[in-house]
């Protein structure tokens, strides 16, 4: 099931953009982040000295659901194991429902979220990344806004989805995580034919993030030429 999933959302990214071979290229590495964020939420949430009860027993619950959310077995993650006992993992709908108004009942909606955008259920994605509050970290928050521009890309929602991977750039603003970010919203525009916030964009990917792969100088036989980026700037001018 996770496996089919995954291609279908696979096939969904390579229909929205027209530069689906690096996307590609860096989607494992995404992915690899937002499975990461179990890890590091205690991390990014936890800089309180003194947690409330609530707050210990929400974040032993993520805890908890962390073997499920990593094996992508993403029904147990949503909904909880089958341990009827009071140390059981409840699922992270439950975590967000009922540890409401803590750090870990936000970063359940998160990976409520993706579970939901896993298993093909993109609406029921979107209501979940809908209630994430992004906090002022540049990372896990930036990875979540970008997570709900995939969801409503696949939901086609279009013009959404571009305005929460522009919104993802900004967030990150680091030469990682923006240019990737802003190539996934340039895709769409390209596919809608507004090539002109499409050619915006790519010259702000040029300008802002020269470290970027596709802003580097092709190198072959010693031959240099010039960057790939430069390429998609002249078809949309």
């Amino acid at each position: 099931m996770a496996t089919q999933n995954s291609a279908q959302s696979l096939d969904i990214e390579v229909a929205l953009t027209k530069s689906e071979k690096f996307i590609n290229k860096y989607k494992k590495q995404l992915i690899i982040g937002f499975v990461a964020i179990i890890a590091i939420a205690g991390a990014w949430f936890g800089g309180h000295k003194w947690l409330t009860n609530r707050e210990n027993a929400a974040q032993a619950q993520l805890a908890l659901g962390n073997k499920f959310y990593a094996a992508a077995q993403w029904d147990q993650a949503l909904n909880g194991d089958s341990v009827k006992s009071k140390d059981a993992f409840k699922g992270f709908l439950k975590v967000a429902d009922e540890y409401s108004f803590t750090d870990a009942a936000n970063i359940a909606r998160l990976q409520a979220g993706i579970c939901y955008y896993q298993k093909g259920e993109y609406k029921k994605a979107i209501e979940q990344l809908e209630k994430f509050s992004p906090k002022s970290d540049a990372t896990v928050s930036a990875n979540a806004i970008a997570a709900l521009g995939d969801c409503y890309a696949a939901d086609k929602q279009l013009d959404k989805a571009v305005e929460k991977f522009k919104e993802a750039a900004k967030k990150a603003e680091n030469p990682g995580l923006s240019p990737v970010y802003l190539m996934k919203a340039v895709g769409i525009l390209e596919d809608q034919k507004k090539k002109a916030e499409a050619h915006e964009i790519y010259v702000s990917i040029q300008t802002n993030y020269p470290e970027f792969q596709l802003c580097q100088p092709n190198v072959q036989d010693d031959v240099v030429s010039g960057a790939e980026i430069e390429k998609y700037i002249e078809r949309t001018k």
